[in-house]
């Protein structure tokens, strides 16, 4: 049977307020801005980034099989003939209006999700859960900005039964931006942290920005962490927007409270109490802010009236994504080490989530545990200071052997141990020789930074020199 077209050509025409040059395309089966990951019968939306316009790519675009085009009227002469083209003024504006017209046309259930910290992994988890329920559509990756929200709405099939999509912000009143194209039915904070610094004057000012999400309700649910010490802000500013608050954490008197917590394995086994009701079940990821963040998750099946049971039974299939936990076994020698990939993102919050992992792994015989870290980015003038106070952190999870690298690591690594000290280096590509020549069997390595750092290519590097272990 064949599938209904994402997009008519006609239907495009209206959401994109666009006017064709050359023939009009039949439809659009879905929607890229990035000609590197295009399918062929893709429009693709030539958008202006930092560094590069997509104008430069539409003609690639067409001989790697787009249906269509959208350009600015800027480019639409030098670009006539290249093939199906709708003619915008703005092409952010109109990738905007085709995500709204997406929210328009469907009847699904919609979750946004926003945090300092766990908002991916808590829109993955919310992703899988509600999987299991109906067809459901979620943002890829961490596409949370002004174009990553836009582009994930108007992917969004109009059969779906239940949307998820994840929200970030830099600035005040990014967020504001972004859930208006959204308009959830449930709105979830998982945490306000320390994160941003550089662009705001304090963390108060960094919750009232994740706060905005709860302008997109109408009526609707609040889902907020009762443990964080900006509860009672975020809950007075929900009461303006939401018809109902729910919370959850580990303090007593949280409507999704989180009894006990043990980690089995590469995964975790969690006891809880839901709006009264004792639950247990198992999550394929370790963490303790995994497992509360799965309350989280569980609450979104509450308000959408799901069978909390079957909801919480899914977590079981949940395994962390490249860059945020994944742990792989390699080859050293003779013998298995583990490799723990946190290398996506870092602030002191997730930092010190990530060393308690690093410390509930236990290494194998004759290893030891290591923390490969590099610079924690956009933290503002305090940075450095921030830095030096994981130093205390590292000890608790009682690391053996540091590396780091980064101007701001940098003093973390003097205000470490000597002993736990093992090199520092400029930058993660000058640090990479180092680790490589230190791993042996037996030990656990945690490789964390900010995304801008570029500690994934130590993690890449890994994976290359050393093999993976084989499955029994």
């Amino acid at each position: 049977m064949k599938q209904e077209p994402l997009w008519s050509g006609l239907a495009l025409v209206g959401a994109l307020q666009a006017r064709i040059s050359g023939a009009l395309a039949r439809e659009a089966n879905g929607v890229s801005i990035d000609t590197r990951t295009l399918q062929p019968g893709d429009l693709f939306v030539a958008i202006k980034g930092e560094a590069r316009d997509g104008h430069d790519f539409v003609r690639a675009a067409f001989e790697k099989g787009a249906a269509a085009a959208v350009i600015d009227e800027a480019h639409a002469a030098a670009l006539a003939g290249s093939g199906s083209l709708f003619v915008v003024k703005d092409v952010q504006r109109s990738l905007e209006l085709l995500g709204m017209r997406a929210r328009d046309r469907t009847g699904a259930f919609i979750a946004a999700v926003t945090g300092s910290v766990g908002k991916t992994s808590t829109k993955d988890m919310t992703r899988l859960m509600l999987s299991h329920f109906g067809a459901t559509h979620a943002s890829t990756a961490s596409y949370n900005n002004h174009w990553g929200v836009p582009l994930t709405l108007s992917r969004m099939p109009a059969a779906s039964r239940f949307g998820v999509f994840e929200l970030g912000m830099n600035h005040t009143g990014e967020i504001a931006g972004l859930v208006a194209q959204v308009r959830p039915h449930v709105a979830v904070v998982t945490k306000v942290a320390a994160v941003h610094l550089e662009h705001f004057d304090s963390v108060e000012a960094i919750a009232d920005a994740k706060a905005e999400i709860f302008s997109g309700l109408e009526g609707g649910v609040a889902v907020i962490n009762r443990d964080d010490e900006h509860y009672q802000r975020l809950a007075d500013a929900a009461a303006a927007y939401a018809g109902h608050i729910l919370d959850f954490g580990e303090t007593e008197g949280a409507q999704a409270r989180l009894l006990s917590y043990k980690q089995i394995d590469d995964g975790c086994e969690v006891e809880a109490e839901i709006l009264g009701r004792p639950l247990t079940y198992r999550i394929g990821a370790p963490g303790r802010h995994i497992a509360l963040n799965s309350l989280a998750a569980l609450l979104v099946a509450v308000a959408f009236d799901l069978d909390l049971e079957k909801a919480a039974a899914s977590l079981a299939e949940f395994a962390p994504p490249s860059g945020r936990g994944r742990r792989e076994m390699l080859i050293a020698g003779h013998g298995p080490f583990t490799l723990i990939d946190e290398s996506y993102n870092a602030n002191p919050t997730s930092m010190r989530a990530a060393l308690d992992l690093l410390d509930a792994a236990a290494p194998g015989v004759g290893g030891r545990r290591i923390a490969v870290l590099g610079d924690m980015l956009e933290l503002g003038p305090q940075g450095a200071d921030l830095h030096a106070e994981l130093a205390g952190d590292l000890m608790r999870a009682n690391v053996d052997l540091l590396f780091t690298a980064g101007p701001l690591m940098q003093r973390l690594y003097y205000a470490a141990p000597e002993a736990m000290r093992a090199a520092h280096r400029a930058t993660a590509l000058e640090l990479e020789e180092a680790v490589l020549a230190a791993i042996r069997s037996g030990d656990v390595v945690m490789v964390k930074g900010s995304n801008g750092s570029r500690m994934s290519r130590i993690v890449a590097a890994t994976k290359e020199k050393f093999a993976p272990e084989k499955s029994s």
